[in-house]
């Protein structure tokens, strides 16, 4: 976890929602994407101090899912970088420089996580989102990585990159799987991206996990499976008869009584 998400805000929603300052690619738009894997390129909402300018710009800017640190050999190692543990940021090299210094927001409109089936091996699909409808300002990194096989004026020269920041789940979501993206409220997202907030300490003050009902979780189809498939589809509830079917002979181990509703059979999963 994180390991899918959905992220379908048109350009200017996002621009309006997150105050961005500058467009560095104004002809440059990402379609609704229902089904964002790693390696995809996302929105990113970062804060850059432009050459020659006094104070830090937010931006909305593409980048890859998956982080190459500066260092690296080699970008592939971006495929094993998509998620961050929010409890050792400022440990892990890969990881420290950009907690320190290129911090920035991951719009979404909800993720996907798996929860096994009782008694069957399979595992059954979930969309969660904020329970207001609202975008979900997911924690996160990135950085810039020099391709030295390109010359200096090639624009692929530069490769920008960037890994989801997870914390632990709360109880309700952790029924489901046992992380969850990390939020940053919105009064905090011009600290969290200011670039000269370079205290790890301190920006690790404002990794404060989800209050208990800010997300909420539905099961959904097992088309999201497939990163091939896309579209909303893949966000809508299981119909009744779908989702009554899943849960048949599961009942409540309080009342007795069968279990319908998407997030009752949470008190049956056992991680």
């Amino acid at each position: 976890m994180c390991g899918r998400y959905a992220s379908a805000r048109k350009k200017h929603e996002l621009l309006e929602e997150f105050q961005v300052e500058q467009d560095p690619e104004p002809d440059k738009e990402l379609g609704p994407d229902y089904n964002v894997a790693p390696t995809k390129n996302v929105y990113a909402v970062l804060s850059r101090v432009p050459k020659d300018a006094e104070r830090a710009v937010r931006q909305l800017r593409v980048v890859k899912w998956g982080l190459v640190p500066a260092w690296a050999k080699d970008p592939s190692i971006g495929s094993r970088l998509i998620n961050a543990r929010a409890e050792t940021l400022a440990e892990k090299p890969s990881f420290r420089q950009a907690f320190a210094k290129r911090r920035c927001l991951l719009p979404a409109d909800g993720y996907f996580e798996w929860m096994p089936v009782e008694g069957e091996k399979k595992k059954q699909p979930y969309f969660i989102h904020p329970a207001d409808g609202g975008v979900l300002a997911m924690a996160g990194l990135y950085e810039f990585w020099k391709d030295p096989s390109r010359d200096d004026d090639d624009p692929l020269k530069w490769l920008v990159t960037c890994t989801v920041i997870t914390t632990n789940a709360e109880d309700q979501l952790g029924r489901i799987h046992d992380r969850m993206p990390m939020m940053i409220d919105k009064d905090h997202w011009a600290e969290w991206l200011d670039p000269k907030l370079t205290d790890t300490e301190q920006a690790g003050r404002l990794l404060v996990p989800a209050e208990p009902g800010r997300l909420t979780a539905y099961p959904v189809s097992t088309d999201v499976n497939n990163v091939r498939n896309n579209g909303p589809d893949l966000i809508k509830p299981l119909p009744d008869e779908e989702e009554t079917a899943l849960f048949k002979g599961v009942r409540s181990p309080v009342s007795g009584h069968p279990v319908r509703k998407a997030m009752q059979p949470f008190t049956r999963c056992h991680r």
